[in-house]
């Protein structure tokens, strides 16, 4: 006998937590499932436990660079301690998430779930039907259909790795290349990228990108763009990586191969045709509330429906917006202006709302202010000469359109600048405000 829920929640990550506790709180019974651990992406494999290995890699850093200048300087990373700092995080984190669902009187399942009609779902021989159903499985990443490619690692492999191999190769040129090549390169690795794309970091300002790629040339990161890779093969001492830049083919060799090249949704296993949940090109296809157009029963929320940016933040606020869509009927649309991103290079580089090209296709007047600030006191104080920012703000408004920023603190200093944007601040009002000095915030006031 199928057992009963209001709703139903595919995942337990960021988006789900979010929208089960708000939901729960309205006196619905739920349901969580989730095939792999509890805790999602973020919190077990993505964002948090990478933290935790820069956090060491930013440590060593900055002593390096510190050194002759009152700190001796001679530190390395110790790989298994530092995955033992990130596991003592990690660890716990699935225990934690099922019992905080479990407290909160909200079913938890463990298995595969495969949709068995609009309404119904089949986790490990149970089967479940609910009023609505909530796809948060989050993403995985996309298939490069080469030939080898069950030699070459993912992102949650790389960072539960035991020890750091001598050499590395990341095929892709996005977040994980950027910062895994950062972390691994400190640690003592000789790091090759291999990406097909004109630059790195597409989403990022092509300016503040090309100030960053300077330290990857200091730490003797080798980043070949406009390259394909076709094959990777296994050899006795590794693995070869077989690739193409325009007419010349490359044969590099590698103790690990990661996968860099991006993420998709993770709803292939779903079996969503049962359900009579459209799709296009692998993407669910939702309306305006998060809906599926074709079956009204199914929302989605984070990573798994990618309407707005691939961040974690992201799946909160899809969550907020599920929730209250469920709960009073459609009637929230998710709001994505004005929201941050950050690689976790060393130093970190951010960015926040539009960029000089999609200003100028938008037909903004907008003022530019873009410095290389390398002799400013935040780069001084740190020994970090990589620093540098463009800010671009609307002529006849004075509001801020977007802020693109590297260096030392940025990751926390975009904040304000994605406060300004969605809070409709204007640079007048930025340059007005009282910042404690010496600070990366009190630099602010200079760059609008």
């Amino acid at each position: 006998m199928a057992k009963q829920y209001d709703l139903a929640i595919i995942g337990t990550g960021t988006a789900a937590m979010v929208a089960a506790m708000r939901i729960r709180a309205a006196g619905w019974n739920i349901a969580v499932i989730d095939q792999r651990p509890f805790g999602g992406t973020c919190a077990l494999r993505g964002c948090d436990p990478k933290k935790m290995l820069i956090s060491g890699c930013s440590a060593v850093d900055h002593a390096q660079r510190m050194h002759g200048k009152g700190v001796d300087g001679n530190v390395h990373i110790n790989w298994a301690d530092l995955m033992a700092f990130k596991r003592a995080f990690t660890d716990p984190i699935p225990e934690q998430y099922e019992q905080l669902y479990r407290d909160q009187g909200i079913a938890t399942y463990h298995g595969l779930a495969r949709f068995t009609g609009r309404n119904s779902l089949k986790v490990d021989g149970k089967v479940l039907e609910a009023r609505y159903i909530l796809i948060a499985s989050g993403a995985e990443p996309v298939k490069l259909s080469i030939p080898g490619e069950e030699y070459i690692i993912t992102n949650e492999e790389f960072l539960a790795l035991p020890s750091l191999p001598h050499r590395i190769v990341l095929v892709g040129g996005g977040y994980i290349a950027a910062e895994f090549s950062h972390i691994a390169a400190r640690a003592g690795a000789t790091v090759t990228i291999l990406h097909r794309g004109k630059r790195m970091l597409k989403h990022f300002d092509a300016d503040v990108v090309g100030w960053l790629m300077e330290k990857f040339r200091t730490l003797g990161i080798e980043v070949r763009l406009e390259t394909t890779v076709e094959a990777v093969e296994k050899m006795d001492s590794g693995y070869r990586v077989c690739a193409r830049a325009g007419p010349q083919l490359l044969a590099l060799e590698a103790d690990i191969v990661v996968h860099a090249a991006g993420r998709v949704p993770a709803v292939e296993s779903l079996n969503l045709a049962a359900a009579e949940v459209a799709t296009e090109k692998g993407r669910l296809k939702l309306n305006e509330y998060l809906q599926s157009i074709s079956n009204p029963s199914v929302y989605a929320a984070g990573d798994a429906a990618q309407v707005g940016p691939a961040l974690t933040p992201v799946s909160s606020h899809d969550a907020k917006v599920v929730a209250a869509n469920l709960l009073r009927g459609n009637h929230q649309k998710p709001n994505y202006s004005g929201v941050p991103s950050v690689a976790f290079t060393i130093p970190p580089i951010a960015t926040v709302g539009l960029t000089e090209a999609a200003a100028r296709e938008r037909g903004l007047k907008y003022r530019l202010k873009s410095q290389k600030a390398s002799d400013w006191f935040t780069a001084i104080q740190a020994a970090e000469p990589t620093y540098g920012f463009k800010v671009l703000v609307e002529e006849n408004s004075n509001l801020i359109l977007g802020a693109h920023l590297v260096g030392p603190h940025v990751d926390e200093v975009i904040n304000l600048f994605a406060l300004a944007i969605r809070q409709r601040l204007t640079g007048e009002q930025l340059k007005e405000t009282i910042f404690a000095y010496p600070t990366g915030a009190s630099d602010v006031g200079y760059m609008v």
